[in-house]
């Protein structure tokens, strides 16, 4: 014999199943509202500098402006630009610039960010001050 107060329409059957349907309902919305912020930062916190994911220092160019990148051609060989994909999303302080060729890059605080390939080793700084344009980006 069925318990009256465990019936499919009963009282307490009928909490039950809305309170587990509004904990879905929230969980389903977190995980949609981190997925709107790609995987992960593109930067970190490193030495109070900013570092890409292989810990690589990140510089900003003073020509930059207006959330505009001012390094193409030789100069983005030299100083190659922080790449965001298609996918990838702002958030916080980072945002995304487009390039004069269409491609994504990361900016931090509206500064476009750049590695330096005579940056050899994680940790290496050695582009803060080249030609008193280019500097260590900090948070």
């Amino acid at each position: 014999m069925l318990n009256p107060a465990l019936t499919p329409s009963s009282p307490r059957t009928l909490r039950t199943r809305t309170a587990s349907l509004v904990a879905v309902s929230l969980l389903a919305a977190t995980l949609a509202g981190c997925a709107m912020f790609g995987s992960a930062a593109p930067a970190k916190v490193s030495n109070g500098a900013l570092v890409d994911s292989k810990g690589m220092s990140l510089y900003t160019f003073a020509k930059d402006a207006g959330g505009k990148s001012a390094c193409v051609a030789g100069c983005a060989k030299n100083w190659p630009p922080l790449m965001a994909s298609a996918s990838d999303r702002p958030a916080g302080d980072y945002t995304l610039i487009t390039r004069d060729d269409g491609s994504l890059q990361w900016a931090y605080k509206g500064k476009p960010l750049y590695t330096w390939i005579k940056d050899v080793k994680p940790g290496d700084r050695t582009g803060d001050g080249f030609n008193k344009v280019w500097s260590l980006a900090r948070p």
